[in-house]
């Protein structure tokens, strides 16, 4: 058998940063890039699938991004995976999480794959809709938030607990070929070894072009986006100021504050 593991590099801000131009972005050189963490998580249950398994389970991890995306994909190889795919077209920019769950979808059906594993969300704009994105083009059965997994490689169904609110958490069974997010903390994911490591940079990295994933350019972009960001900009700072007095000037002195701002 095989799982699709499909995998984000994240941004994050260094210590100074400035707004790109068209107010919408922040400039590259201002960005950090690292694997999302949640799918360090994904890829760990893969890998704890494939080595209990009796027969064999190929790992293949996913991303869609420049090129700069394979030095993630290559920390995926260094802990196991046996596969690194990314997708990448420059009529691919300005895609949202939905239409990344589109090109996700049509690997997972290329790779003929039994599982997709993804991160619940990511750690840089935390849309959490990727994976289920992916199930609803795939018209696969799907389960979010998986805190706990019990899957045997092969079977037709797999039992997981998902992490609800309020401490709850939900034990359901879901049919095969099925997409699950995987939550932190489901278990604890693996070092790359030092021949992992060298390993992985002698490994490909295989780039299919949209065609042959049965897409063209104007199934992707910006143009077929659902959302899109309009405006990024650094909030004015505010101010904050204690009320103090008995409970009954207190909350008389809250309420002129609210009116005020409502300018009642």
């Amino acid at each position: 058998m095989k799982i699709l593991v499909a995998v984000k590099q994240v941004a994050a801000l260094d210590e100074d940063f400035q707004i790109s131009d068209d107010g919408r972005d922040v400039e590259e050189d201002f960005l950090l890039y690292d694997l999302n963490e949640w799918d360090d998580y994904s890829l760990e249950e893969a890998m704890k699938i494939k080595e209990a398994a009796d027969g064999a389970v190929e790992v293949v991890v996913v991303s869609v991004g420049p090129d700069r995306v394979d030095e993630s994909l290559r920390k995926c190889l260094a802990k196991g995976a046996d596969r690194a795919i990314r997708v990448w077209d420059d009529a691919m920019e300005g895609s949202d999480s939905i239409t990344i769950g589109q090109i996700l979808a049509a690997v997972a059906k290329k790779e003929g794959v039994s599982l997709v594993f993804a991160g619940v969300q990511s750690s840089d704009e935390a849309n959490a809709s990727t994976g289920i994105s992916t199930a609803a083009f795939l018209e696969w059965p799907h389960a979010a938030v998986v805190a706990g997994l019990t899957y045997a490689a092969g079977g037709s169904t797999a039992k997981v607990a998902r992490e609800l609110e309020g401490g709850l958490q939900q034990n359901v069974e879901v049919a095969c070929p099925s997409v699950l997010t995987i939550q932190l903390g489901i278990n604890k994911p693996r070092y790359a070894s030092l021949r992992g490591i060298k390993q992985a940079a002698a490994k490909p990295i295989e780039t299919p072009a949209l065609s042959e994933l049965g897409l063209t350019p104007a199934d992707v972009g910006a143009g077929c986006a659902l959302s899109s960001v309009r405006r990024m900009y650094v909030p004015a700072a505010g101010q904050a100021e204690m009320i103090e007095g008995t409970p009954a000037a207190q909350a008389a002195k809250l309420l002129q504050i609210i009116r005020d701002g409502r300018g009642a």
